[in-house]
């Protein structure tokens, strides 16, 4: 009796130092695979020869990270190529209007006459256009900074919402804008970062002066809804249903740098709001709610 005990135990300790053998070559075998794979940023799958059903749920699990690696990688890599083409727009848009400029500096210097009126504007007008291109860049620096941190407070969204609307009026004016505006007298406050609304609301505002056909009305209800409308044909619901796009831009727009809205986007969500849009019977409407 004691014999087929011992046989017994022998064969369970041999049995299990082959487990053990088969489970310690595997699992070189996953981490071998693995370094592989993430070396050489393949598409390939682990595999395995161990037949230990919990190891092979481990190498599931894991081709199943990997590919959802890969596909993170893929899209990272198609959108640093985006990114790159539009900084290289972009910098191309900041080129010409200094190319204008530089060019009116000249007339200016070689010409003493009344024509000099004509160029002092045009050369107002490309170096609004120049720093316009330098604020979109700076508030895109700002979007793709991970440490971004707001300083949020009590504020009246009434004052400041009256405020930009204020400093773009020469703006309307210069463009046969007139704005409809429809303001709740109820004070409504929210805890924000008045600095980032406000390029939320100038964003807009420059969106509006870019498509707008001179009809325009903003309104604020009592519940803090803020809804911005303009008469456009640039646009339709296909393109509208893709306006926040990060790297959306509108074909026939000239002067987009397809970065605007998007940064609208983030930046009212960092404020816990949200923004929408649609586009009814030829017009924009744009909704932020905070």
């Amino acid at each position: 009796m004691l014999y087929i005990i011992v046989a017994i135990l022998l064969f369970i300790c041999i049995a299990l130092i082959l487990k053990l053998y088969f489970m310690k070559k595997s699992i070189k075998e996953i981490s071998a695979s693995l370094e592989e794979i993430l070396n050489l940023k393949s598409n390939n799958i682990l595999t395995i020869s161990s037949s230990d059903n919990d190891l092979k749920l481990l190498a599931s699990k894991i081709n199943k990270e990997l590919k959802s690696l890969s596909k993170q990688r893929l899209q990272y890599e198609n959108a640093n190529q985006i990114l790159k083409r539009n900084i290289t727009n972009i910098s191309h848009d900041i080129r010409t209007p200094l190319t204008a400029i530089n060019g009116y500096i000249g007339m200016l210097r070689d010409n003493d006459n009344i024509k000099n009126d004509k160029y002092i504007k045009i050369i107002q007008e490309k170096t609004n256009d120049l720093i316009n291109l330098s604020n979109q860049l700076f508030i895109f620096s700002m979007s793709i900074d991970n440490d971004l941190k707001l300083n949020k407070k009590k504020y009246c969204i009434n004052e400041i919402l009256e405020e930009v609307l204020a400093s773009y009026y020469d703006i309307f004016k210069e463009k046969n804008i007139v704005p409809k505006i429809e303001i709740t007298k109820e004070k409504i406050y929210r805890n924000i970062d008045k600095n980032s609304i406000i390029r939320v609301i100038e964003n807009i505002l420059s969106n509006v002066i870019k498509y707008s056909e001179g009809d325009f009305k903003v309104t604020l209800d009592k519940d803090g809804k803020i809804t911005f409308s303009n008469k456009s044909k640039a646009l339709d619901t296909t393109t509208v249903q893709k306006i926040f796009g990060r790297y959306f831009t509108v074909e026939n727009a000239k002067k987009s740098t397809g970065i605007g809205l998007s940064i609208a986007k983030e930046l009212i969500e960092l404020n816990n709001g949200k923004i929408s849009a649609k586009y009814i019977r030829g017009y924009l409407i744009i909704y932020i709610i905070i």
